[in-house]
């Protein structure tokens, strides 16, 4: 027979635990709760044979715990306490972007976490009776904590990203905002490889002659749209039509419409449009 006793103060771990056993389906499996002195425990009996296969039940449903219900809380502590100099608001953000980069990468960042959190545990178990929770954790998880850093610090990077696009737009918008523009309209004909500006009479606009007045600086770049992004703030039409030729938005055409506001119109329908498209479709 192989006994386990986990040992936590935390209500909400033991609530936990106890739900999972409970639903685990176990075999040969019976537990039951005692508080001591120090510590409420969950003592488990296994009266079965397959002892490696029991201790690996428990340590999967002790790694389910930490991510489940520990992991937010380790998060936050890691962003305030490597990155104080944030507001709260900041901080939020950043554990926001935290779950989406777990999100996004899920297969790697989880199977790295349990798999890890898994061994840690089923070697100990192996060796020891009992296990005092938050001891084993802050103690014996520093590679866990290590991969958790790396997300926090991924997740810095984006926010710092994000914010630097965000103070970009706004300044080009106070920039557009008090400049007064003698360009009635401009039609900006969206083809991804090779995007075409044309005049209120429909003339091409050599987009390469505005690049040299540049407007902006910034380390957020466009590649071969920059030339177009600086003529647009040259000329600064009073209405911008952007016919989307593949109906496709991307990056470019979604800070384009952040920046020029209400003078912005999207059009995928119209006789611009249609001329591009079987353009296009004879190329």
């Amino acid at each position: 027979m192989k006994s386990i006793c986990i040992k936590t103060n935390n209500e909400a771990l033991l609530q936990y635990l106890l739900n999972e056993l409970h639903s685990s389906g176990l075999e040969n499996v019976c537990f039951s709760q005692k508080q001591f002195r120090h510590y409420n425990n969950v003592i488990i009996h296994y009266k079965g044979s397959h002892i490696n296969n029991f201790i690996d039940s428990i340590s999967n449903i002790l790694s389910y715990l930490v991510i489940d219900e520990l992991e937010e809380t380790f998060l936050k502590n890691i962003i305030l306490q490597n990155y104080f100099y944030f507001d709260s608001l900041e901080r939020k953000k950043i554990l926001e972007n935290c779950f989406d980069i777990c999100c996004d990468d899920f297969t790697h960042y989880f199977e790295r976490k349990f798999t890890f959190l898994a061994n840690a545990f089923s070697a100990y178990l192996n060796e020891n009776k009992s296990i005092i929770l938050t001891g084993f954790i802050y103690f014996r998880l520093q590679t866990y904590f290590s991969i958790l850093d790396e997300i926090v610090d991924k997740a810095v990077n984006e926010f710092m990203i994000e914010k630097e696009y965000l103070e970009f737009i706004s300044l080009l918008k106070l920039y557009i905002n008090s400049q007064n523009s003698e360009t009635e309209c401009l039609h900006l004909v969206y083809l991804k490889n090779k995007p075409i500006l044309l005049d209120k009479n429909l003339n091409l606009i050599d987009i390469q002659e505005y690049f040299l007045d540049a407007k902006y600086l910034s380390d957020i770049t466009f590649s071969s749209n920059d030339y177009l992004l600086n003529s647009l703030l040259n000329l600064l039409p009073k209405k911008l039509y952007i016919h989307l030729i593949e109906h496709s938005l991307d990056e470019f055409i979604n800070t384009l419409i952040l920046i020029f506001e209400k003078r912005a119109e999207l059009c995928t329908d119209c006789p611009i449009c249609n001329l591009y498209k079987n353009t296009s479709k004879v190329k």
